[in-house]
């Protein structure tokens, strides 16, 4: 009995390889890929506080100059208090010595001086008597003399009393000015510090943006320096793709490139922005067999900033050159 032998054709494993490797490798001309990249800002506080409101929370879109979060701000608002009652009091002072003595002190400076007058006139009357009558031997050498000496006293003291007025008219000495106005001007200084701490206790957006993260909760302690919210502003979304080092000499900033991302309505147009000057290893993510032993360079690229909405970072991309 003999028996039928079939035999079927099969194909070699090196045409199989080779139309999978053709498959795998297909892509379109011009066309590299990349993934979505965020630059993100991290906004802290400068001073150290307690969290007492955190006023967004993560995935809100917000615009610039909202209100972030607040820390604990009570020893700094007393501080700024403090050194503003510490300005007006050297401002006081600067003025007080400026204008001189006060109004009511000239007054009795000016009365005292009438008084001074009036006694210098009566004493120079009896001088004119006395000298008349020593002249007739009416009165002695002695009382003579004393007439005099009172009449050079009540003259005296008128000269001074003038004087006393006319300096109470004048400001303080240049010296003592300029030192009063040294204490305003670090009285100023100490106030603009205490005010730009207090500021620092509350944080606001820099510009529009996604809250990406939120780092701390009400309540918790917030040393100085630490994140409280991680922001992602639509300017800061940019696409890396990596070319091989055969194109990066015809890439430079400014050239226009497509960028098409799954779930995009249509292919977002960007610019070049950085070309790499350094080689590097083609990184996993965009591994194949055909690049696997070469180099390529980096390259960045920015939409505009309402397209830049619409990537997320982690997102891949394949990128079109222009």
């Amino acid at each position: 009995m003999k028996h039928l032998v079939i035999r079927i054709r099969r194909p070699t494993c090196a045409l199989l390889a080779s139309a999978l490797l053709t498959a795998c490798s297909h892509r379109e001309e011009n066309a590299y890929q990349g993934y979505v990249e965020g630059e993100f800002v991290y906004l802290a506080s400068s001073q150290a506080g307690k969290l007492v409101q955190l006023q967004v929370a993560r995935g809100q879109t917000i615009k610039a100059d909202s209100p972030l979060f607040a820390l604990e701000s009570v020893n700094e608002a007393a501080a700024l208090q403090q050194a503003q009652q510490q300005l007006a009091a050297a401002r006081s002072q600067l003025a007080d010595i400026q204008t001189g003595k006060r109004a009511p002190e000239v007054d009795v400076n000016r009365a005292q001086l009438a008084q001074a007058t009036a006694n210098a006139r009566k004493a120079a009357l009896e001088l004119t008597r006395d000298e008349a009558q020593y002249n007739a031997g009416g009165i002695s050498k002695a009382q003579l003399d004393d007439s005099r000496a009172n009449a050079d006293a009540a003259s005296a003291q008128v000269r001074e009393l003038t004087n006393q007025v006319a300096v109470a008219r004048l400001p303080g000495r240049a010296q003592q000015i300029t030192a009063q106005q040294a204490q305003v001007a670090a009285a100023e200084a100490v106030v603009t510090q205490a005010r730009w701490k207090l500021d620092q206790k509350r944080v606001v957006a820099p510009a529009d943006g996604l809250v990406y993260d939120t780092l701390y909760r009400n309540g918790e302690w917030v040393p100085a320096g630490n994140p409280v919210v991680q922001m992602l502003p639509p300017q800061n979304i940019k696409v890396r793709f990596f070319v091989p080092e055969t194109l990066v000499g015809a890439l430079s900033p400014g050239r226009a490139v497509s960028i098409h991302c799954d779930g995009c309505t249509a292919d977002l147009p960007a610019k070049i922005t950085y070309v790499s000057s350094k080689a590097e290893y083609t990184p996993p993510v965009i591994y194949s067999n055909e690049s696997r032993a070469k180099l390529v360079f980096m390259i960045e690229a920015h939409t505009s900033v309402a397209d830049a909405t619409s990537l997320h970072p982690g997102q891949p991309v394949a990128v079109a050159l222009k």
